[in-house]
């Protein structure tokens, strides 16, 4: 059987709802980031990288977020637009867009905002402002079609979904208020039983929520490094 290695945080969302809307079977295999189970040889041997998600598949292992969606929509055939070069195209172009865009900009606009031990006023600018530009294509893309791609919903909505989760975090109170279209994806797939179940799959596990010295070592373990 399919195995989940979850945490409960953005990019393994965004797997655990095309899990849930696909219903296909799978193990949920939780992986504690606060406790430092990411970098536990076993899983570094799927993922050498040490980030949630990842799947295996018999044989078969696949790390990242946006890899992993694509080889689970490709292997059943589902929530793909349809099979011609121009939505390939855009399937490929907007799932990549969200990997190298969306994920790491928010990422760092989250870190320097609320994590780092040194407000710096540049770093919060420079990635709050490309945060905010990033989310606001995707808003623009929206206001033009019901889904990323068109009419039809794939994996790049489910993609968006997942990162949308944290835009109140990112942005505060007014983030969605600046994003409608935005803001109307993210309730029509947050209202769907797949997403509601997926949302859930955080209450099967007691994940750490305490950021206390250790949750911070395995998280910043740059920090270990300066400080020593």
């Amino acid at each position: 059987m399919l195995k989940f290695y979850y945490h409960p945080s953005p990019n393994p969302a965004k797997v655990a709802l095309f899990l849930e809307e696909s219903g296909l079977p799978y193990e949920l295999v939780p992986v504690d980031t606060r406790k430092g189970e990411q970098f536990l040889p076993a899983f570094l041997d799927i993922n050498p990288n040490g980030k949630t998600p990842a799947i295996t598949d018999g044989d078969v292992k696949v790390f990242d977020s946006n890899a992993i969606l694509l080889y689970l929509a490709e292997k059943t055939g589902k929530f793909l637009p349809e099979s011609t070069p121009v939505a390939r195209g855009a399937l490929l172009s907007w799932l990549m867009f969200v990997a190298t865009g969306i994920g790491p900009y928010s990422g760092q606009a989250v870190h320097f905002k609320h994590f780092a031990p040194e407000k710096m006023p540049y770093a919060v600018n420079r990635y709050m402002h490309e945060a905010e530009r990033h989310f606001g294509i995707l808003d623009a893309q929206l206001a033009k079609h019901p889904y990323m791609l068109g009419n039809t919903y794939t994996i790049v909505d489910m993609a968006v979904w997942g990162w949308a989760r944290a835009v109140p975090f990112i942005f505060g109170d007014v983030g969605f208020s600046q994003m409608p279209h935005l803001k109307r994806l993210f309730d029509e797939i947050s209202a769907r039983p797949a997403a509601i179940r997926a949302n859930a799959l955080k209450d099967k596990h007691a994940f750490k929520t305490e950021f206390d010295e250790e949750a911070k070592r395995y998280m910043f373990p740059h920090l270990a490094r300066t400080l020593a």
